[in-house]
C-alpha cells in the first residue's frame, strides 16, 4: 500500500493513471472525489474541506478497512509583534468501516487573528482554532487545534504561544526589559511540534508545524513558521495542500505561521502557514483546507487567521483499467466525462493520449467577508460555466483557486468593512470576480457601502449594496437602514439580489441565492450532505449541488433577526457564519449583539474559497 506521507526530497508527482471501470471496491459517498492509481492498484480518496458526512452504502472485494487523514484548524496569530499560530494536528490512521453506515466528518476552522495589542489587551492572543475529527464506534478520532500565537502585552501570560496540536509562538517583549515568554507546547502525540521563542525586544517566534517546531525570532526580525508535512492520500498528483520545493506541486499540509517583528516578518511555514507582518502590517491568514498557523502582527499590526482543517478517506475500488488523459486537480469518472476538480491552485495539463477539442468547466471566485457590527454581507465570487476549445495536446494551463476575503472588524477605519475575496481563473481569459466586501456597520462610516464584486456585498447603515461587476457573473448586494433598527443588507449571490434590510424592519437582509452547478459535475457520489462536506451545499427540495450564496446581512438589536445566508454556501449572520470552503460563499456580517471571545464582539465572517471544475469524454 502507498504511503500517505512523503520525504522532504522525495519526487514530485507523475501522471495520473485512472481507472474507469471493473470497479469492486467499496460503495460510499460524501466529499469531493479523487480516483487515482498508485502502482498497479486503484484508490479512491473523498476530500471533505468542509463538515459533512462519510457514508458507506455496499460492501466491497477489498477488505472493509479504510485510511483516513485528519488535519485540525490552525491557530490565529497573535497582535503586536505578536507569535505566528501553531499548525492544526495531522493524524493519521485507518478504520474498519460497515454498510450501510454513516460517519460524521467535522472539519475545523481556523482560530481567528488577535485584533488588538498593549498592556494587559485580553484581545492581543491569538485564538486556538477548531479540532477536526471522524465519528466512529471505536473513535472519535480527533486532530487537535492548532494553538493561538503569543500577544504584545505587558503581562507575561499573554505573551506565552497557546498550546495545541503544534503550539503558538511567543510573542515579542513589551516593552523593552520583561521577560521572555514561553512557547506554545504541542499536544502529546504525533503530528505537531512547539512554537517558537523570542529572544528579547521586537521580534516573536513562529508557530510549529507538524513536521518542525516554530523558529525562534531574531534581532529585528520574526521566526519562520515550522514547515509542515506533504500527503499523496488524495493522489500522486498531489491536489490538495500548497505547493513545496522544486516544481509547483502540492501536498503540503499543516505549516505554522511566522512570528512578527519590526524590521522583517517571519515566513510562513512550508504546507499553508501564514507570513507576519513587518511593522504595522497584519499578518497574513494561514491557507484554507491546510491547517496552517495564521501568521503574527507586525506592532501595532493584528494576526491572521488560522487555515481551517481537512480530512480526507481514501480506499482500493480496482486495478488499473485506463488513463486518464489530463493531469491536475482531484480527477473523477462520471457520466462518461472525466472531471477535474481544483480545490486549490494548481495546473490542468494534457497528457499524450489526449483527444477533446473542448472542454467543460465551472470558475467560481472566493467569496467577500462580512462587515463589522450591523454591516452588510459579503457578496459570492464570481461565478462563470460553458465550454471552451482547448486546442491539440500539449496544452498547459494554470489554475488559481481564489481565497475568500476576510472579515471586518475594529481595529482601524479601513478594517471595519469586510475585505473582498480573491479571483479564481482557467487561464487568464476565463476568470470569476472575487466578491464584493460587506459594509461596515458603524453608524455613518465612509465605508459602510457594500464592494463591487463578482457579486455586490451588502450595504450597512443605510448605504447601498455593491454592483455585481462584470456583468453576468452574479448580482448586487442588498441596501443596509438605519431606522427602526440598525441593519445590514445581504450579499448578492449568483443566483439572485441581495435582500435590502429594509424591506422587513427588524431583520438583516438574506444574502442572495446562489447557482446549481450543471448536470455534467453532479456525480452523486461527490453529493453534499445535510450539513455540506461535498461539492456544493444542499438546496431547495432534495437538490444538492449549490453554490455562490450571498452572505447575510447583521443587526444591532438582541430581538432583531439575523439575515441568513444565501443558498449555495453564503454564511448567516453572527459568530460562525463563514462562507463554506469551495463554494464561493459570501461571509455573513457581524451582529451587535456578538458574544465575547473567543469570538470578538461584533466581527464579521470570512467569505468561501473558490473552486474550478474542468470536464472532458472519457
Amino acid at each position: 500500500m502507498a504511503p500517505l506521507f512523503t520525504g522532504l526530497r522525495l519526487g514530485f508527482g507523475r501522471s495520473a493513471e485512472v481507472a474507469v471501470a471493473a470497479l469492486s471496491g467499496l460503495t460510499a459517498t460524501g466529499g469531493v472525489i479523487s480516483d487515482y492509481t498508485s502502482g498497479p492498484a486503484v484508490y479512491r480518496a473523498h476530500v471533505f474541506t468542509s463538515s459533512g458526512t462519510f457514508t458507506v452504502t455496499a460492501p466491497g472485494s477489498y477488505g472493509d478497512t479504510v485510511e483516513y487523514l485528519v488535519v485540525a484548524g490552525g491557530g490565529g496569530g497573535g497582535a503586536g509583534w505578536g507569535g505566528g499560530g501553531g499548525a492544526g494536528q495531522v493524524l493519521p490512521g485507518t478504520m474498519t468501516v460497515t454498510a450501510p453506515s454513516p460517519y460524521t466528518i467535522t472539519i475545523g476552522a481556523g482560530g481567528a487573528g488577535a485584533s488588538s495589542s498593549g498592556p494587559s489587551t485580553p484581545l492581543c492572543v491569538g485564538s486556538s482554532g477548531v479540532d477536526s475529527s471522524i465519528t466512529h464506534p471505536n473513535g472519535p478520532y480527533i486532530a487537535n487545534k492548532g494553538g493561538g500565537g503569543g500577544g504584545q502585552t505587558d503581562t507575561a501570560p499573554l505573551k506565552n504561544g497557546v498550546p495545541g496540536g503544534s503550539g503558538g509562538g511567543a510573542s515579542s517583549d513589551w516593552p523593552s526589559g520583561n521577560t521572555s515568554g514561553t512557547v506554545g507546547t504541542a499536544t502529546p502525540g504525533p503530528g505537531g511540534n512547539p512554537g517558537g521563542l523570542n529572544i528579547g525586544v521586537a521580534n516573536a517566534g513562529g508557530g510549529g508545524g507538524a513536521g518542525q517546531a516554530g523558529q525562534t525570532g531574531g534581532s529585528g526580525t520574526g521566526g519562520a513558521g515550522g514547515y509542515g508535512v506533504r500527503t499523496a492520500i488524495a493522489g500522486p498528483n498531489y491536489s490538495i495542500g500548497t505547493p513545496g520545493p522544486g516544481p509547483t506541486t502540492g501536498g503540503w499540509i499543516a505549516g505554522g505561521g511566522g512570528g512578527g517583528g519590526p524590521t522583517t516578518g517571519g515566513s510562513g511555514g512550508l504546507g499553508g502557514g501564514g507570513s507576519a507582518g513587518p511593522s504595522t502590517v497584519q499578518g497574513t491568514a494561514g491557507t484554507y483546507s491546510t491547517g496552517g498557523g495564521g501568521g503574527g502582527g507586525g506592532g501595532p499590526g493584528t494576526g491572521g487567521f488560522g487555515g481551517s482543517g481537512i480530512v480526507v478517506v481514501r480506499y482500493q475500488i480496482a486495478s488499473l483499467t485506463a488513463t486518464a488523459k489530463a493531469t491536475g486537480g482531484a480527477i473523477s469518472f462520471y457520466g462518461g466525462k472525466t472531471i477535474h476538480t481544483f480545490t486549490s491552485s494548481g495546473t490542468f495539463a494534457t497528457a499524450p493520449n489526449w483527444t477533446s477539442a473542448s472542454v467543460e468547466y465551472v470558475v467560481i471566485g472566493g467569496g467577500g467577508g462580512g462587515g463589522y457590527s450591523s454591516g452588510g454581507g459579503g457578496g459570492a465570487g464570481g461565478y462563470l460555466t460553458g465550454s471552451t476549445p482547448i486546442g491539440a495536446h500539449p496544452v498547459s494551463t494554470s489554475i488559481q483557486v481564489g481565497a475568500g476575503g476576510g472579515r471586518g472588524f475594529y481595529s482601524s477605519p479601513s478594517d471595519l468593512r469586510g475585505k473582498q475575496g480573491t479571483p479564481s481563473y482557467f487561464g487568464a481569459p476565463l476568470t470569476a470576480n472575487a466578491g464584493g466586501y460587506g459594509g461596515a456597520g458603524n453608524y455613518n462610516h465612509p465605508d459602510s457601502g457594500g464592494g463591487p464584486g463578482g457579486s455586490g456585498g451588502g450595504g450597512g447603515y443605510d448605504f447601498p449594496g455593491g454592483n455585481a461587476t462584470p456583468p453576468g457573473q452574479g448580482y448586487g448586494g442588498g441596501q443596509g437602514r438605519v431606522t427602526p433598527n440598525r441593519s445590514g443588507g445581504g450579499g448578492g449571490g449568483a443566483g439572485g439580489l441581495g435582500t435590502p434590510s429594509y424591506s422587513t424592519p427588524g431583520v438583516g437582509g438574506p444574502g442572495g441565492v446562489g447557482v446549481q452547478v450543471p448536470t455534467t459535475f453532479r456525480n452523486p457520489i461527490s453529493q453534499s450532505g445535510p450539513i455540506s462536506g461535498g461539492l456544493g451545499t444542499p438546496g431547495p427540495g432534495s437538490s444538492y449541488f449549490w453554490v455562490a450564496g450571498g452572505g447575510g446581512g447583521g443587526v444591532n438589536t438582541p430581538s432583531d433577526t439575523v439575515g441568513t445566508g444565501g443558498t449555495g454556501g453564503g454564511g448567516t449572520a453572527g459568530p460562525g457564519g463563514d462562507g463554506i470552503t469551495n463554494t464561493g460563499g459570501g461571509g455573513g456580517a457581524g451582529n451587535l449583539t456578538s458574544p465575547a471571545p473567543p469570538y470578538e464582539p461584533n466581527v464579521g465572517n470570512n467569505g468561501g474559497s473558490g473552486i474550478v471544475i474542468i470536464a472532458y469524454p472519457s
